[in-house]
C-alpha cells in the first residue's frame, strides 16, 4: 500500500518515522539464529543526552538462519504485535554466521553474503556479495507508519469471506525498503496472472477466489527474486502489501500491520541458486508418483455423470489409445447441498467400492474433489458442531455463510482434534480405494473469526490453506507411503511446494486466458514451486476446438496434465477427430518423454528447481530472456512455444546456439526471435544445443521400467562427456556418461535391461505420409 503524496510528502492522515541512523551496533548470541547484531535505530539524530529523550527507535536485528540468508527484524515495539513467521525447516541449529563489529559498524557473513550497518548517520544496511552491493535499505527506507482514522491510504484488501466488504482497517504498520538497481526486474510474489516482471504493480499477498482473469490470487506467496541473484522473503503469513517501484521507484517497499517486521535475504549468486536457497529454507517437493505425469480426465463441475459415464469415457480413451492414467471425480460424487459429507451420492453411486475396483481394474487412479466447508444439510455438520470442529465467531456462534453451500461452517485446523476428526473421513475414502484428492477452495478465510488455538485471524487467512493441505496429505502419505501421494491443490502459500501437485484455478476457455494461465504457472515457478498443472481447455466456458487443441498440447507439455471444466465434457472426441489425433500424439510423447522428466521431478525434490521453468532460470546471462512470458523450459533442455492464437502463427526467442526442433529434427541457430506458423498438431518445441535426451519406450502409460529399452538421444552442438541420471519410478537409479564427440556412451552403474545411442536429432522419423511422428 501506499502511504507517500509523491517523493517529498506523505499522504494525509499518514504520519511516519523512519530509521534515522545506527546510534549503536551489538554484538549478541541471542537472536533466533544465535550470533547476530542489534542495532538501535533512533527515528531523528542524536546530538546531545537529552535528544534521547522521548525519541522513539526501531530496533534492527540481523542473524542467519542458514548459509547464504541473512534474518533481518525490524520492530517499533519488540514485544508488540507480529503475526509470526512461516515454519522454516531448513533452519540450521545454532545459525550460519559470521559477527563483526568496528568502529564503522557491524557485519554479519553468511557463505558469500555480507550483511553491513555503517555506524551513525544517515542509516545504512547494505547487501553485498563478495564485496559488490546487492541492494540496501537506506534513507526512509525502514519505517513505522500510523493511518488516522480519515487517512487517504487504501489498505489493499477487502475480506472476501464477508461477502466483499472491507477487511478490518489496520492502523499501524512496518515497512522496509530495498533498493533497485538500474535495469533490476522482479519475479514472484506467488501465482500472479499479470505481467511476470513485477516492476511497476502493487501486489498484495492475500490469498483469494479471483480466477485468473483478475489481480488477484490464490496462491499468494511473499517472495520475490530479482535478475541480479537474489531473493527476498517477508516471514509474516499476515497481509504483506508489496510496491515494487510503484510508490518509490527506486525500491521495492513491502509492509506489514503491526509492530514487527520480518524478512530475509537470500543469496544466489544465480536465480536458479537462490530458488535452491529459499527451498532449503522453506521445504523442498517430495518426489511425486510417475503415474500423476499421466493424464488426468474429470467429468467437469456442473455436468451430469454416473458410472456409466465414467466407464465409457475411460474405455473411449482407450479404443482411441490415448493412456489415462487419473479419472477425477467433481463436486457431485457428493449429494448436492450436502458438500462435503464425504458419501458418495447414492442416488448416482450405489455401490462405490465396487465401482472404484472397477476402475483400478482398468489400471485407472481415482481423484475426488473435496474442500474445508461442511455445508449446515450435512448430518457432518452437527457431529462437527456437538464436538467444536468448527471455527466459531467471538460470540461464540458458529461462523457460516451461503456462498457455494448453504450454511456451510469452516473446519478449524488448529485444533488438533478437528483435524485428526477431519483426516479420519479422507482415511475412510483412501482404504475405500480414493488415490488422491483434490483439494478446492482454502482461500475464502474469514477474519472475523475466533480460531481454537488463539490464532491471529489476519494470520490465519493465507496460512489457512497450509494446515488444510497438510491434514490431507498427511493422509495420503499415511495410506500410500512417501513417494506414492499427490494432492491437486488451488490454494498454497509459503511452504506450499512442499504438498505437490498445484493447478491455476479458473480460467476462461480463450486464448487470452491461456496466456494469463501460463503467467501464473512462470510466477508460481519463481515462488519456489516446482509442480504445476492447469485445466485444459480453461474451466469457464466451452473453448471452441482450436483453444481445446492448442490447450491441449499446452497441457501434456506442463508437468501435470488434466481436461477439466465448468459446464461440458473434455473429452476430445466431443470437439472434432483432430483433437482426437493431438491428445494422442501429445499424450505418447509425454510417455516418452518420462524418464526425462521423472528424473526433473527428483531433480526438484534434491534442489527445489521446477520442471517448468522460466528463461531466465536457464539462461541468467541472456538480457534477452527477462521479460519472457509465452515460452519456458521444461526440464533443463526442452523449450516450449505454446501457441496462443487462432492463427497458429507464434514468435519466440531461441537462445545462441544450434537447437533442435523435437517433433521435426529441424536444426535451427538461435540468439535471435523466430516466427513460425504451426498446425494443431505442433508448436515450437526445440531441444538445447548438446542435450542428451533420455527417451522411453512405451506410450501406453508413464509408471514403466525406464531402463527398459530406453535410448539416449544425442543432439548436435556438444562436445565431451555428459551424465544423464535415469531413475526408474520403483527408485533404482542410473547414471550414464555419454561421450557426445564420440558418440559413444557407458552407464556407471549396471543396467539389467537393454539400452541404446540415437546419434543425431534422433527425434522424429517420416511416416508414409511424410508427416513427423514422434516416438515412431
Amino acid at each position: 500500500m501506499k502511504f507517500t503524496d509523491g517523493f517529498w510528502q506523505l499522504r494525509p492522515g499518514v504520519s511516519a518515522l523512519y530509521a534515522h541512523e545506527a546510534y549503536d551496533i551489538w554484538q549478541t548470541d541471542a537472536t533466533p539464529d544465535g550470533p547476530g547484531l542489534v542495532i538501535t535505530a533512533p527515528t531523528s539524530g542524536i546530538a546531545k543526552r537529552g535528544d534521547t529523550l522521548n525519541r522513539p527507535v526501531l530496533t534492527v536485528t540481523l542473524s542467519s538462519p542458514l548459509e547464504g540468508v541473512v534474518r533481518v527484524r525490524v520492530a517499533h515495539h519488540i514485544g508488540g504485535a507480529w503475526h509470526g513467521g512461516f515454519a522454516l525447516p531448513g533452519v540450521v541449529p545454532g545459525g550460519a554466521g559470521t559477527v563483526g563489529v568496528t568502529g564503522d559498524g557491524g557485519t554479519i557473513t553468511t557463505g558469500g553474503l555480507t550483511a553491513r550497518v555503517t555506524q551513525g548517520a544517515p542509516w545504512s544496511l547494505a547487501f553485498e556479495r563478495d564485496g559488490r552491493l546487492l541492494t540496501s535499505s537506506g534513507s526512509r527506507a525502514a519505517g513505522y507508519v500510523r493511518l488516522d482514522d480519515d487517512a487517504d491510504v487504501d489498505t489493499g484488501i477487502v475480506d472476501n469471506a464477508r461477502g466483499g466488504s472491507p477487511a478490518p482497517r489496520e492502523r499501524v504498520f512496518v515497512h522496509e525498503q530495498l533498493g533497485l538497481g538500474v535495469g533490476e526486474l522482479v519475479y514472484g510474489l506467488g501465482e500472479r496472472f499479470g505481467p511476470v516482471v513485477k516492476n511497476g504493480q502493487s501486489v498484495e499477498v492475500w490469498n483469494a477466489d479471483g480466477g485468473t482473469s483478475s489481480e488477484q490470487a490464490y496462491k499468494s506467496v511473499p517472495f520475490y527474486l530479482t535478475n541480479r541473484g537474489y531473493g527476498v522473503l517477508v516471514n509474516d503469513p499476515g497481509h504483506v502489501s508489496f510496491e515494487i517501484g510503484s510508490e518509490s521507484v527506486e525500491r521495492v517497499q513491502f509492509s506489514v500491520p503491526g509492530e514487527v517486521l520480518e524478512y530475509f535475504v537470500i543469496d544466489g549468486p544465480t536465480p536458479k541458486d537462490v530458488l535452491a536457497r529459499y527451498t532449503a529454507l522453506t521445504g523442498r517437493p517430495p518426489v511425486v508418483p510417475a503415474w500423476s505425469y499421466g493424464l488426468w480426465l474429470s467429468t467437469s463441475f456442473t455436468t451430469d455423470y454416473d458410472e456409466a459415464t465414467v466407464t465409457s469415457f475411460i474405455d473411449e480413451m482407450a479404443a482411441r489409445d490415448i493412456p489415462l492414467s487419473v479419472f477425477h471425480f467433481d463436486c457431485f460424487w457428493m449429494r448436492e447441498f450436502n458438500w462435503c459429507d464425504f458419501e458418495w451420492d447414492p442416488r448416482v453411486f450405489p455401490d462405490p467400492d465396487a465401482m472404484l475396483a472397477r476402475l483400478h481394474e482398468k489400471d485407472v487412479r481415482v481423484s475426488v474433489w473435496i474442500n474445508p466447508y461442511i455445508a449446515q444439510r450435512a448430518a457432518l455438520f452437527a457431529e462437527a458442531a456437538e464436538q467444536g470442529f468448527l471455527v466459531t465467531r467471538a460470540d461464540g456462534s458458529i461462523w457460516q455463510w451461503d456462498l457455494w453451500q448453504a450454511g456451510m461452517g469452516l473446519v478449524d485446523f488448529t485444533d488438533p482434534a478437528a483435524t485428526e476428526w477431519y483426516k479420519s473421513k479422507l482415511r475412510a475414502l483412501a482404504k475405500q480405494g480414493v488415490d488422491c484428492f483434490k483439494t478446492d477452495f482454502g482461500e475464502r478465510i474469514p477474519v472475523d473469526v475466533v480460531w481454537a488455538d488463539g490464532s491471529d485471524p489476519q494470520r490465519m487467512h493465507n496460512l489457512y490453506t497450509q494446515l488444510y493441505n497438510e491434514a490431507v496429505h498427511a493422509v495420503l502419505v499415511e495410506a500410500r507411503g512417501e513417494g506414492d501421494a499427490v494432492l491437486f491443490a488451488r490454494s498454497a502459500t509459503t511452504g506450499g511446494q512442499t504438498m505437490p501437485v498445484h493447478w491455476g484455478g479458473d480460467s476462461t476457455s480463450t486464448f487470452a486466458s491461456m496466456a494469463e494461465t501460463l503467467r501464473g504457472g512462470l510466477s508460481l515457478a519463481y515462488s519456489g514451486f516446482a509442480h504445476w498443472s492447469h485445466d485444459i481447455g480453461g474451466f469457464e466456458g466451452t473453448p471452441d476446438a482450436g483453444v481445446f487443441k492448442r490447450w491441449t498440447a499446452f497441457g501434456l507439455l506442463s508437468s501435470h496434465s488434466r481436461f477439466h471444466g465448468s459446464n461440458s465434457y473434455r473429452v476430445p472426441w466431443a470437439f472434432d477427430d483432430e483433437a482426437v489425433e493431438v491428445t494422442r500424439r501429445f499424450t505418447h510423447l509425454k510417455m516418452r518423454l518420462m524418464p526425462y522428466l521423472f528424473q526433473a521431478g527428483m531433480d526438484a525434490a534434491a534442489t527445489g528447481v521446477p520442471l517448468l521453468r522460466p528463461m531466465l532460470l536457464e539462461f541468467a546471462d541472456d538480457p534477452a530472456v527477462l521479460h519472457l512470458d509465452r515460452q519456458y523450459m521444461l526440464g533443463s533442455d526442452i523449450l516450449v512455444a505454446p501457441v496462443l492464437s487462432a492463427t497458429g502463427e507464434v514468435e519466440f526467442y531461441l537462445p545462441a546456439g544450434e537447437w533442435t526442433s523435437l517433433l521435426t529434427g529441424e536444426i535451427v541457430t538461435g540468439g535471435g526471435w523466430r516466427r513460425e506458423t504451426h498446425g494443431y498438431d505442433s508448436l515450437p518445441l526445440y531441444v538445447r544445443p548438446g542435450a542428451v535426451l533420455p527417451w522411453g519406450a512405451r506410450t501406453d502409460r508413464p509408471d514403466y521400467n525406464y531402463l527398459d529399452g530406453l535410448e539416449m538421444r544425442v543432439f548436435p552442438g556438444g562436445q565431451g562427456a555428459r551424465e544423464v541420471a535415469v531413475t526408474t519410478p520403483d527408485g533404482v537409479s542410473t547414471v550414464f556418461a555419454v561421450d557426445r564427440s564420440a558418440a559413444s556412451a557407458s552407464a556407471r552403474s549396471d543396467v539389467d535391461a537393454g539400452w541404446s545411442l540415437a546419434w543425431g536429432s534422433g527425434a522424429a522419423v517420416a511416416a508414409a505420409d511424410g508427416r513427423a511422428e514422434v516416438g515412431s
